[in-house]
């Protein structure tokens, strides 16, 4: 049987439930792991028998822990409905619409505020696979970032689907390096209207700790005196990220943008993914820029946990295969080069603090002409000057149908979607031997959270 239970330090200092430590969560995380194990792709399960015993576990479990959690009882009472629902269809793919349709966490971002989940589906950058998973969560909101995101300061960054969350403990599925809960995610019979999104910010700031550590150690980075701490306090990275995400989450439905910037139910060339991701992030780059002059002290870390995360981290991350989070990094970093910010020299990186505003600027200046120009321009034109800029600034693959100019245009525009190189960006010489350095670090933060001791 296969378990796994972490806490973090982070969960244990708000907590005053001690959810973790009760009998019946370790029951449920047991029993919902081990019934992982006999679930298909779909989520449906091959031995009815054995598979029905552990779901009227997880239901019972779920109905123990409940009183604990009053704030979810509709949530937590459509789960047990719609466990032994499942259950009493047989077992086959599981519908937990009702259940998802009760949980609310948005509605009450409360710090501290603990969350039981449970749910049948795939974690994104873990598994694509839907099994039965439970998680032991706190809501991270703490007063400053509420000010920052109503107005109170700053020029307001609302958005009210946005829930910063911590881990108390998970399931197996999220011993991967999944950094999300999103309902996407869940197995439903119809897609429904989506109304939160959860980031695990201890998950996003540990991961960065250890690998920029890893970073600085390997390239002779040395941070400005100020942000230094962004390596050394869990709390501070936390922070720095949570501002981060809220601004980043924001600007996808903010601004001059394409139709559907998300591309969520359009097939495009993954490198419009990679100008999109990268746009909010500079967006919030430029937001903290501001909010620093009004005495935001986090906002004045952003600048640099986004060029040490997005700009090297994310390059070294995942596969090559149309990894659209890792081109944006290879283009913010390339960029900063190219602009002399950031220096490569006897084997020492360096970056030149006071000019990377105006570098990053100059970059987001670019992405969003590209975009307001879009308006004007039929898809596929647009196609064409999205892989203009980046190609711009990186070589694409010597085998690159887009790069020499031989696209089929006569046809429909799935099939210029299906000509792109797998790696139509491959990595710089400079990060194929980084990424053989920190091969292992990177690799080791799968499942990682605040309470690692490798960041103590």
């Amino acid at each position: 049987m296969t378990t796994l239970s972490v806490e973090s330090p982070t969960a244990q200092s708000h907590s005053t439930t001690a959810l973790v430590d009760r009998p019946a969560w370790m029951r449920l995380r047991d029993a919902a792991a081990e019934l992982a194990t006999l679930q298909a792709a779909d989520g449906s399960v091959t031995d009815t028998t054995a598979g029905a015993a552990l779901v009227e576990q997880v239901a019972d479990a779920v109905g123990e822990l409940a009183p604990h959690l009053p704030h979810d009882a509709d949530y937590l009472a459509a789960v047990q409905t719609d466990l032994r629902r499942w259950v009493d269809e047989g077992l086959g793919v599981p519908d937990f619409l009702d259940a998802l349709a009760a949980f609310r966490p948005e509605l009450d971002r409360v710090d501290g505020r603990e969350h039981l989940v449970v749910f049948p589906m795939y974690t994104q950058n873990g598994s694509t696979e839907r099994k039965l998973e439970a998680v032991l969560l706190q809501v991270f909101w703490p007063d400053w970032l509420a000010e920052i995101e109503d107005g109170r300061t700053g020029p307001g960054y609302g958005n009210p689907k946005f829930v910063p969350i911590t881990f108390t403990a998970f399931t197996p599925g999220y011993d991967t390096n999944s950094a999300v809960l999103f309902p996407e995610s869940v197995a439903v019979r119809e897609t429904p209207v989506f109304t939160w999104g959860g980031i695990f910010c201890d998950r996003e700031s540990a991961r960065f700790r250890l690998i920029s550590r890893a970073v600085c150690d390997t390239t002779h980075l040395q941070l400005p005196e100020h942000a230094a701490e962004l390596l050394v306090d869990q709390q501070t990275a936390q922070e720095t990220f949570v501002l981060w995400d809220l601004i980043h989450d924001r600007s996808h439905s903010h601004g001059d943008l394409p139709f559907d910037p998300f591309m969520i139910k359009q097939r495009m060339p993954f490198f419009l993914y990679s100008l999109e991701e990268l746009r909010c992030d500079l967006t919030a780059f430029r937001a903290c820029l501001e909010l620093a002059e009004v005495g935001v002290a986090q906002a004045a870390l952003v600048p640099v946990a986004l060029l040490l995360d997005r700009g090297i981290r994310f390059p070294l991350t995942g596969t090559r295969v149309r990894n659209y989070d890792s081109v944006a990094g290879q283009l913010l970093f390339a960029h900063l080069h190219q602009s002399r910010v950031l220096h490569w020299t006897d084997n020492a990186l360096s970056v030149d603090w006071e000019g990377l505003p105006a570098a990053v600027l100059a970059l987001l200046e670019r992405i969003e002409d590209l975009y307001w120009r879009s308006i004007d321009r039929p898809k596929v034109a647009h196609w064409l000057a999205a892989h203009e800029l980046v190609s711009s600034i990186l070589t694409p693959h010597p085998a690159s149908t887009w790069a020499h100019g031989e696209l089929p245009l006569d046809g429909p525009p799935k099939g210029l979607v299906d000509l792109v190189h797998p790696d139509e960006f491959p990595l710089s010489m400079f990060f194929e031997a980084l990424a053989k350095k920190l091969r292992d670090v990177v690799a080791s933060t799968a499942g990682i959270t605040a309470a690692d001791p490798r960041l103590a």
